[in-house]
């Protein structure tokens, strides 16, 4: 991972990084979902540390949003347009315990090398620099559509956390050290996914040892 340079995104990467969502984000994705200009100018704008690509050999291989919230264990049902204020994250809370990752994205010509487990540990070392609690984020369940017929969003959420299924979003999430938190339904509109999501989270190990 050493050639793996991951650094805030500037105005001049906007339209390389709308590349990167329409590469990683083919239909039946729906592509009102994919990030606008106006969309990743507000997140530089808002919250320029959370706004995150990783550059290998100088071209932009993938990218990630995030901001802060205050989050509530005891109520973890939201939506993506809820927290993400639609995209434009201007509900980002400077005063908020926890940064929300809202979005991951590596092109399929760069996965495997370990460019999504570089960026998710920059949101770490992010975390633990500004004091926060947790790294929270809902992965979305695009393997979930081919099981749904059987097994409720919650029951396929636990095949996968247990190793018997694999999801594209959610195992790799698992892999780089988020933990399951819960369910959410009706989170964001995707056919795969039934329009669910697991919210997962890593704890800051200088606040949350256990």
């Amino acid at each position: 991972m050493s050639d793996i340079i991951v650094r805030p995104y500037t105005r001049a990467d906007i339209p390389e990084l709308i590349q990167v969502q329409r590469e990683c984000f083919p239909p039946p994705y729906p592509e009102e979902q994919l990030w606008t200009p106006g969309q990743l100018e507000s997140h530089i704008e808002h919250f320029p540390e959370g706004a995150l690509c990783a550059e290998i050999d100088g071209v932009v291989a993938g990218s990630c949003t995030s901001l802060i919230i205050a989050f509530d264990p005891d109520h973890p049902q939201h939506t993506w347009a809820e927290v993400a204020d639609n995209g434009y994250i201007r509900t980002h809370n400077p005063g908020g315990d926890s940064l929300y990752g809202i979005d991951m994205a590596v092109r399929p010509a760069y996965r495997g090398r370990g460019v999504a487990k570089r960026m998710y540990q920059a949101r770490f070392d992010l975390v633990r620099r500004l004091g926060l609690k947790r790294f929270l984020a809902a992965g979305r369940m695009p393997g979930y559509g081919a099981h749904a017929g059987t097994l409720s969003p919650e029951a396929y959420a636990q095949k996968v956390i247990a190793g018997e299924l694999v999801d594209a979003v959610i195992t790799p999430q698992l892999k780089a050290g988020l933990r399951p938190v819960s369910v959410l339904r009706d989170y964001i509109e995707d056919e795969e996914s039934r329009n669910c999501a697991l919210l997962l989270e890593w704890r800051n190990p200088d606040i949350d040892p256990s």
